[in-house]
């Protein structure tokens, strides 16, 4: 994980700042806010206590977003949201949420978001890094049709891991019939809540959209359950990597595609060729010739053998002594539910078949590592 070097006088504190410190939070600078990397109990034991029971996160620092049909029909408000990605919008169901990309005229990646069907109007949630352009970039394109409305008096936390569903149960007994993706508005200790059955570390769980007033209260309670921990940025790192999901600014950017990104799982028929409502997004012509025709390069999940990790920025070579880059390592670490280290990077499409053995330089030496598939651990969604 890569902690950003924002000034400490310009860094913006999340609701939950307080008692992050109350609970011994290490604080550091990311995407502009101070954020707690760990608690007293340390990355390796916060990142297994997840996988094994749960873990609560603050991801307050996120954009929030309401897209509203200035004609008050949500289809319009899809619809519109469709000129900006290549996902299938308009087929959300009220109540369900779908996982979607910002493209740029190249196919590059602006941004990665979620985005949620209320019945009423769409919810997006956005990387805190880009949410101002994010939030430009929607009032350019959709403001002829859309009204675009900012969230920042709301909070959000994240609760993940087998025990996710009944500590959160216990406040509000409904979210034990979300399943995985599901997105509905809830009262959770009195406040109302927007509740969808997701995350970012592969285990079950749920993200909580709350009124910023109540996110401690309701932070505190659900820290009340023993079978909860607080998770700082350093264990949410380890954990999304193990889950082989992508961390914008990282592991894709402006300058990969949702191809290169291996993300085409997320572009849905309709928006292909021959499907209902093919392109019609920024970047169409480069995406759509790339599921037709494949990538030169493709992000791929790496292990390394031994012990040592390998770590973002690596090049990457074909053989031990070859002279010439063929990739980069985007993300690496350890990963301690693996017990070992892991990585993603890019390489060119024929050295991307998995058991491809190829070498990372580290510190002057070159260490094998092997093309494998992600997620690394197994998903334990709520289907």
């Amino acid at each position: 994980m890569l902690v950003q070097n924002d000034s400490p006088e310009a860094l913006q504190r999340t609701p939950l700042h307080e008692l992050h410190l109350s609970l011994g939070g290490k604080m550091v600078p990311f995407a502009g806010y101070e954020m707690p990397v760990q608690y007293p109990a340390g990355v390796l034991k916060e990142h297994l206590h997840c996988r094994a029971k749960a873990g609560l996160f603050d991801v307050s620092h996120m954009g929030q977003l309401e897209l509203r049909a200035k004609s008050g029909h949500v289809a319009d408000a899809a619809r519109a949201l469709e000129r900006l990605v290549p996902q299938d919008i308009v087929a959300i169901a009220p109540g369900r949420q779908r996982y979607a990309q910002f493209t740029n005229d190249k196919g590059g990646i602006l941004d990665d978001l979620m985005v949620a069907n209320s019945g009423r109007h769409l919810f997006l949630v956005v990387n805190a890094a880009c949410k101002a352009a994010d939030e430009a970039h929607l009032r350019d394109a959709l403001s002829d049709v859309c009204d675009i409305l900012a969230l920042p008096d709301r909070a959000l936390l994240a609760l993940q891991g087998p025990r996710a569903e009944a500590a959160l149960g216990t406040l509000c007994a409904q979210v034990a019939e979300l399943r995985f993706m599901d997105s509905a508005p809830l009262t959770v200790m009195g406040l109302d809540c927007l509740v969808s059955r997701s995350g970012y570390t592969g285990e079950d769980g749920y993200e909580i959209s709350v009124p910023a007033e109540g996110a401690v209260a309701l932070a505190e309670a659900l820290l009340d359950d023993p079978d909860v921990l607080p998770i700082g940025l350093g264990a949410r790192d380890s954990l999304r990597l193990e889950a082989g999901l992508c961390l914008y600014g990282h592991d894709i950017d402006t300058t990969t595609t949702p191809v290169e990104g291996a993300l085409e799982w997320s572009i849905q028929k309709s928006r292909r060729n021959g499907g209902a409502r093919p392109g019609g997004f920024a970047g169409a012509d480069v995406i759509l010739s790339q599921l037709d025709n494949g990538a030169s390069r493709r992000r791929v999940g790496l292990r390394p053998d031994g012990r040592a990790p390998v770590r973002e920025g690596a090049p990457l070579f074909a053989d031990a002594t070859a002279t010439e880059s063929i990739g980069t390592i985007c993300s690496g670490g350890f990963g301690p539910s693996l017990g070992g280290p892991l990585a993603m990077g890019y390489l060119p499409t024929p050295q991307a078949r998995h058991d491809t053995v190829i070498f990372a330089e580290v510190r002057g030496q070159r260490l094998p590592l092997r093309v494998c598939a992600t997620p690394f651990i197994p998903t334990s969604y709520k289907r």
